[in-house]
């Protein structure tokens, strides 16, 4: 039996795709139009047909009622028209997604899978699937390298902010703590961080969405660092670290001619400034930084402080918390009071290690 299936009018095309990502030898493949199904129940079912037609709904609804068990997810790569094939997925149960980015998607799918046939202990079985949900858009949305939108933004900030309100922040951290990518797992995290900090200040609805949103793309600049760099398994040296700390400008400058809200902007470039001028990249101080992008500022660090990376562990909620509390006079001291209650609602999933620098690692 194979954990994933795809079904395919194009049989080619499926065998390259199994094999970028490293399964051509135990993906399950089936030619949509081949009369008989095979007796498979795998754990995932990938629909890659080009040619959408009629004929090929029927057939592939027949597919789906043979090999489909409750709970199997089934996603449907997208060729041609979105908006059509968004139609036709929720038709078939199924997700939507770019055939661009199949294989990293999938390998993702099947990676987090084989960790864990089930919820794991102290994660809700909503927030796990929503974290997912959240994760395959940033891979989508973010490195698949298309361009960055207001309406993708509006899109993965709800689709966090449901999240954080309907799992509470304390599974989402949880589910979102399991992600390996660092990266992916950042973005999520001061995302959902962002989200409840704003419920917890008594903003209004447009207010906190407008901050979930910012906190979402706060580090887009990240997708044009060099690989080796974002994933190195261990600390940057000063190059590198150098490199990595464009990643402000570079977002900015991704997101500047793309009709986004300058308060937005401001969040991209500056969510590394601090109060006392000591910050990057451009040395602000004080007054200089709005109100937006401290908020933010506090999530990221502690953030950054209670994931685990290659070269720490994950810290402890009090231990991430006496760290934003000594960086008061870098950090607004008001700001990091108020967002107490929040790291309250969760313990971190480890506790020890040791920081990655007073910032948190958050370069």
């Amino acid at each position: 039996m194979h954990d994933l299936m795809l079904i395919t009018d194009d049989l080619r095309h499926a065998e390259r795709l199994a094999k970028a990502m490293g399964r051509a030898e135990t993906c399950g493949i089936h030619d949509l139009y081949e009369e008989r199904v095979p007796p498979e129940h795998p754990a995932l079912i990938v629909s890659d047909i080009k040619e959408l037609t009629s004929d090929a709904l029927v057939r592939l609804r027949r597919c789906l009622e043979a090999m489909r068990g409750q709970g199997v997810p089934h996603l449907l790569l997208v060729h041609g028209n979105a908006a059509r094939a968004e139609v036709q997925a929720r038709l078939l149960g199924a997700e939507a997604i770019p055939a661009a980015t199949a294989a990293r998607v999938l390998s993702d799918r099947l990676r987090q899978a084989a960790r864990s046939t089930t919820t794991p202990a102290g994660v809700g079985i909503r927030a796990a699937r929503q974290a997912q949900e959240a994760r395959d858009f940033l891979t989508q949305a973010f490195f698949s390298g298309a361009a960055m939108t207001p309406d993708i933004a509006e899109a993965g900030t709800e689709l966090v902010a449901q999240a954080v309100h309907e799992a509470g922040i304390r599974d989402w951290v949880r589910a979102v703590q399991r992600f390996d990518d660092t990266t992916h797992q950042h973005i999520l995290l001061v995302a959902g961080l962002s989200s409840a900090f704003g419920l917890a200040l008594g903003l209004n609805p447009r207010d906190r969405h407008h901050l979930a949103k910012a906190a979402l793309l706060h580090d887009v600049g990240k997708t044009k660092i060099p690989p080796a760099i974002l994933n190195k398994p261990g600390r940057l040296n000063p190059v590198e670290l150098q490199i990595m700390r464009t990643h402000p400008a570079l977002g900015h400058a991704m997101l500047a001619g793309a009709k986004f809200d300058g308060a937005t902007l401001a969040v991209v470039r500056w969510h590394h400034e601090m109060l006392d001028g000591s910050g990057y990249p451009d040395g602000l101080r004080g007054e200089q930084i709005p109100d937006l992008v401290r908020l933010v500022t506090v999530t990221d660090i502690y953030g950054a402080l209670i994931e685990r990376r290659p070269y720490k562990k994950a810290l402890s909620e009090t231990a991430a918390l006496a760290i934003i509390g000594e960086m008061v006079g870098r950090l607004d001291g008001d700001l990091v009071r108020a967002f107490r209650p929040v790291a309250g609602a969760f313990d971190a999933a480890a506790t020890g290690g040791t920081p990655a620098g007073t910032a948190g690692g958050t370069a």
